[in-house]
């Protein structure tokens, strides 16, 4: 990828009572926004939209990586993912490449109580803001009842 291109995927998911039930979401470099929500919880079936975002959106997005400062961030003291769940989010911005895999974060309870916590409070703080912005993104994009 060039030092322009922009990418960022998240994953949180575990396999229980009811299969394989996740949520992802990625932002490719060309601007396609990929969405995907699975849960069998009461025969529920999956959801699975695309749909192609503006370059602005996608500095913004790159904005709040930034701002988050989560590319110095490290993994390795964070807590590993277990039967509970995991959590995946990979970055490349600014010829930068960065994976974190880490287990599902209850509250903040759980996040002061790591190994890390400034760090996960860091990660748990920024999956809150790319989750709002992807919903949002996603309910402007798919309105079934336009204003």
């Amino acid at each position: 990828m060039s030092s322009g291109d922009f990418y960022l995927r998240y994953y949180v998911g575990h396999k229980g009572k009811f299969g394989h039930e996740f949520l992802e979401f990625e932002f490719r470099p060309d601007g396609k926004l990929r969405y995907a929500n699975n849960s069998n919880y009461k025969n529920d079936t999956m959801i699975r939209k695309e749909c192609s975002v503006s370059p602005s959106v996608l500095k913004e997005l790159a904005r709040v990586i930034e701002e988050a400062e989560i590319m110095y961030e490290d993994d390795k003291m964070w807590p590993a993912p277990d039967r509970i769940g995991r959590q995946e989010l990979e970055i490349v911005h600014n010829n930068q490449h960065i994976c974190f895999n880490t287990s599902k974060i209850g509250s903040l309870v759980d996040v002061n109580g790591s190994k890390d916590p400034d760090g996960l409070r860091a990660f748990y703080y920024l999956v809150q803001d790319l989750k709002c912005f992807v919903f949002s993104l996603i309910g402007l994009h798919f309105k079934i009842k336009p204003i």
